[in-house]
């Protein structure tokens, strides 16, 4: 989507606004010994409650309203009856629609923890760096700038700390629908995309940022993403629109 008039932005500001509060609420109502089903309800009762559709279940059929991967599952996970515990890494997705209008977002969180070991540590440093990667990637949106700005600003922040980055879950255009063109934006370094941001352009920034994944593989429910080398994977990610000063956040609560 590329917008082109103020109700337009409006209305995706609508919906950013609610997709960034329900990450909110769900991601501080989150406790060791509750179910990903039990949050997604959280979730779900939220979007209902302001008349939003969970996106990816209008969209694909879904079988719940949010995404919401544990540990080893690290994208499109499904909401069931995983208890989630103490230290866990826990990601949350949330996309929905309003009157037409789709925003993406979504974080990944440390369960709390009072260990105080080297690789709980470990999983933190991963959390604010990947937090980090988004921020970075996010940055190098703004009307004509390059597409491949982001990956390559996000590459080289991946390298110098020594991460990986996972190479086939890329960011993509949103607005009008949950997955629009361009429909795939690598978070990764890349040669050969010449192609340009334009003035109002409406895309996802989601880099997955790991310890050593290099690659995403779909498991057994056909739905559920695990890392190839299995390595921990966080991901951040907002819904912005591409303007002549930069990017313009609209996947912030409020």
């Amino acid at each position: 989507m590329t917008i082109t008039h103020q109700d337009e932005l409006d209305g995706l500001k609508d919906i950013g606004r609610i997709v960034a509060n329900t990450l909110q609420v769900m991601s501080k109502a989150m406790e060791p010994g509750m179910t990903t089903r039990e949050l997604d309800d959280i979730g779900s009762a939220c979007l209902e409650r302001v008349g939003a559709v969970s996106a990816p279940r209008a969209t694909y059929g879904f079988p719940g309203t949010t995404c919401i991967s544990v540990n080893e599952e690290i994208a499109h996970g499904i909401p069931g009856d995983r208890v989630i515990s103490p230290g866990d890494l826990v990601n949350i997705d949330v996309s929905a629609s309003k009157n037409g209008y789709f925003a993406d977002t979504g974080a990944t969180h440390r369960v709390s923890t009072l260990s105080s070991k080297s690789g709980p540590q470990k999983l933190d440093r991963l959390c604010r760096d990947g937090k980090r990667a988004m921020q970075i990637g996010i940055a190098q949106v703004g009307a004509d700038k390059p597409l491949a700005g982001i990956g390559n600003a996000i590459g080289r922040f991946a390298q110098a700390r020594g991460y990986t980055l996972i190479r086939n879950l890329a960011s993509h255009g949103v607005g009008r629908a949950l997955h629009e063109d361009p429909e795939e934006i690598a978070t990764w370094p890349t040669r050969g995309d010449k192609r340009r941001i334009r003035k109002g352009l409406v895309l996802t920034v989601e880099p997955f940022l790991s310890t050593g994944g290099l690659w995403a593989d779909q498991g057994e429910d056909g739905w559920t993403l695990y890392s190839t080398p299995s390595a921990p994977v966080v991901q951040y990610e907002h819904t912005v629109v591409a303007t002549s000063k930069g990017a313009l956040i609209v996947t912030l609560p409020g």
